[in-house]
């Protein structure tokens, strides 16, 4: 990996973690057409930690509260929406695992990223805040969560558009999404971290390619995060369920006929 692949990637990062079009979809695609193997994971974890940063920067003051009022109700809904994501990741791992090794489903779940945008928009909100969001809410958001494992399937697509079907208001559908982010960036970063160490997996990158990713994934993600938050108050995302269906047929015309980047094997 070079330095230009690096700004590169670390910008794709920045900008799909939080725009509702998927991270590790975009990533495995670049990464597939850069032709980088090696050091992948351990360049993942970093800009995922980046990332990260930029969640903190916008909403550190909610973050602070949180520390300080750990039993509030926003530190509870946070709590039952992380739990079933952590349990079907852990379900899903090697299944997931195997689909990023081939990025034979990459297409689909692009698509299916685009429907759901799409019918997100079609919702009547209930304008629920953080008062009126219940439990069952958060578990509900916290399923859609763990379905986001899948490689090009959007993780804040997914949490906004069922945030949206409960009925959450728009601005606090796109904070409680943002914030929920958080524990699950960690815990990925914290796995796949000991998964490098426990099967010494090649971690061979250059430090600056890495640097420049995690400075580029940092400050991208800053401007996506404040970008979404008006375009969610604005009720625009089926703009971007456009740009994933045309990716994700794309693709699939790729696995068909093409065979430049992916092929089918599962």
């Amino acid at each position: 990996m070079d330095i230009l692949q690096g700004l590169i990637l670390g910008i794709v990062q920045g900008l799909t973690e939080f725009l509702p079009v998927s991270s590790s979809g975009h990533l495995e695609l670049f990464q597939h057409i850069f032709g980088i193997k090696e050091g992948a994971a351990t360049f993942d974890v970093a800009v995922h930690l980046a990332t990260l940063i930029a969640v903190i920067a916008v909403f550190w003051k909610d973050i602070i509260e949180i520390i300080k009022r750990p039993f509030s109700k926003i530190t509870l809904l946070i709590l039952v929406g992380t739990a079933p994501t952590l349990a079907i990741a852990l379900a899903l791992k090697k299944t997931v695992e195997n689909l990023l090794s081939t990025g034979s489903t990459l297409g689909i779940e692009f698509i299916i990223t685009g429907l759901a945008l799409w019918f997100a928009e079609s919702i009547k909100t209930k304008n629920k805040e953080e008062k009126e969001t219940t439990y069952v809410d958060a578990l509900i958001i916290g399923i859609a969560q763990g379905i986001a494992i899948m490689p090009a399937i959007s993780r804040s697509g997914l949490t906004i558009s069922s945030a949206l079907f409960r009925g959450l208001k728009r601005e606090f559908a796109a904070k409680y999404s943002f914030l929920l982010s958080i524990p699950i960036i960690l815990a990925a970063a914290a796995d796949t971290t000991l998964d490098i160490v426990k099967h010494k997996t090649s971690t061979s990158i250059e430090f600056f390619p890495m640097i420049v990713g995690m400075v580029a994934a940092a400050i991208s993600g800053y401007i996506a995060v404040k970008f979404m938050i008006k375009m969610i108050s604005k009720g625009n995302l089926r703009v971007f369920s456009y740009y994933v269906f045309v990716l994700g047929g794309l693709i699939i015309l790729d696995q068909l006929f093409f065979h430049i980047f992916f092929t089918l094997k599962f």
